[in-house]
């Protein structure tokens, strides 16, 4: 067989994978390669096996709170082991499923560890990451390591989580989020150190199995790039929750006991205290993973430690592309998948609409859920629009109370001169399937009349998001 492609893959996450089934159907000869297993981090470490583990603390919590709904139930437990077990098991079914696309369109898979040499050129040497078996194994039939060419190359290498100096995660006491998905023991009490997604994601799942949570976060606001208002929602749901959460706070250091840690902390008004806890998780982001490619020998440009592209997703170099987390923020899954097509279709040449980073939507699978997209108010207002706010609270929806899950709240920002939807921000029960509604609005460039004559079906909690539109020109009917 010979090794010369029209386009080759590094990095087999969503971005990745994506890329090589939309090239295949575009009949470009491809292959992909990947250095530990197939999916990627999404697939196998983030996405995925995280909402499998909500998905049971979900249910738990339900269940111990079966009263508020005239049932009884006795004796409910949560065995951790089990539930790592089925999380895991949904990974191994979704890796194994990208594998079966890879065959399925063809596509030639490479293992090992890339590096690109030349401009087209690609070698792969023996991977130096261990490969977790036996649930997601190396596949059967892949080409051997050694030099591979392609007219194009794109890199979809995503990022790994950010190290802090004097935090290393032990995998004892303090964690990222590898650890956090499979701990042998459910804690008593877990600190953790950072409230973007992931950070908030595991405080739910955590808090939800019944261990003392608290949060520390640097910026004045928990989910620092949400609403505000939603945000300020969301903290106070938690902290009912028993959450205990500072905010513009700095960890100074971190103490290890025997079976626990001792986080020294900064208030904004210079008062100190300590935080003692069993695990600290540390979600302070994450890094690209642009090391060791070859980047810097080619000259490809980076930007605040990302690839640097263009709205075609090209770097400055010919022929080498980049997809996903390691082409910078937002780090998101369905950015990477629509960043994969674009790079594709340009490949192949087509004519691809840029990617509108204004209408990627973000979801945050806590409890209540956070849906965004589009424009803050913040931003709307810094931006020098004039601008209507509706809001629409959960309280105001039948299905809602119906679930149990009144607490929510839907709030649309528009553009007083147009009416052009402008941003879109949920938090509540489901509303990470319900944001799409709006990203879909958004695309189409609708206005906030034809939203008002679009007739949304009753009971459903979608309902909020039409009244919220209502009450942005004085029309809401059920508040």
């Amino acid at each position: 067989m010979s090794n010369q492609y029209d386009v080759i893959i590094i990095g087999s996450g969503p971005g990745g994978y994506i890329a090589a089934i939309r090239a295949s159907q575009l009949g470009l000869k491809t292959a992909i390669i990947e250095r530990e297993h197939m999916g990627g981090i999404c697939l196998n470490w983030g996405c995925i096996p995280t909402k499998a583990l909500l998905r049971s603390a979900e249910i738990y919590e339900n269940m111990r709170h079966s009263a508020d709904y005239g049932l009884k139930s006795e004796k409910i437990e949560a065995d951790i082991t089990q539930i790592v077990k089925r999380s895991r098991a949904v990974t191994a079914q979704m890796a194994s499923g990208v594998a079966y696309l890879m065959k399925k369109n063809k596509i030639d898979v490479i293992w090992g560890e890339a590096a690109i040499t030349a401009r087209g050129e690609v070698t792969v040497s023996e991977s130096k990451k261990p490969i977790e078996q036996p649930q997601n194994p190396v596949p059967k039939g892949v080409l051997p390591q050694g030099k591979y060419s392609a007219k194009n190359i794109i890199i979809a290498t995503g990022a790994r989580p950010r190290i802090l100096p004097g935090i290393e995660p032990d995998g004892d006491k303090i964690w990222t989020y590898f650890e956090a998905m499979k701990p042998k023991s459910i804690p008593k009490s877990i600190l953790v150190m950072g409230s973007g997604a992931i950070g908030i994601e595991f405080a739910s799942f955590y808090r939800a199995l019944g261990v003392k949570v608290t949060i520390i976060e640097l910026m004045e606001n928990i989910l620092p790039i949400e609403d505000e208002e939603i945000s300020k929602l969301a903290q106070k749901r938690f902290e009912k929750n028993s959450m205990k959460i500072f905010t513009k706070t700095k960890l100074v250091k971190v103490e290890k006991q025997k079976n626990s840690i001792t986080a020294h902390i900064e208030l904004a008004n210079g008062q100190k205290e300590k935080i003692t806890a069993e695990k600290l998780i540390s979600a302070v982001g994450v890094i690209c993973n642009t090391e060791n490619l070859g980047l810097e020998k080619l000259g490809v440009q980076l930007e605040k430690g990302a690839i640097k592209i263009n709205e075609y997703c090209q770097t400055n170099i010919e022929g080498i592309y980049a997809i996903g987390d390691v082409a910078g923020s937002p780090m998101l899954a369905h950015k990477a998948e629509h960043e994969a097509i674009i790079a594709v279709e340009k490949i192949a040449g087509k004519n691809p609409h840029p990617l509108d980073r204004r209408k990627i939507p973000g979801c945050t699978y806590c409890h209540p859920q956070i849906g965004s997209v589009g424009l803050t108010e913040r931003a709307a207002k810094e931006r020098g629009y004039k601008i209507k706010v509706g809001r629409f609270p959960f309280i105001g929806n039948g299905k809602a109370v119906a679930l149990g899950e009144p607490d929510g709240l839907v709030k649309t920002i528009f553009d007083a001169k147009t009416g052009e939807l402008l941003g879109a921000h949920m938090i509540g029960a489901e509303v990470t399937e319900l944001i799409q509604g709006f990203v879909i609005a958004m695309n189409l460039e609708t206005t906030e009349e034809e939203l008002m004559h679009t007739i949304f079906p009753h009971p459903t909690l979608s309902e909020t998001m039409k009244e919220s539109v209502l009450d942005a020109y004085g029309k809401a009917l059920n508040m």
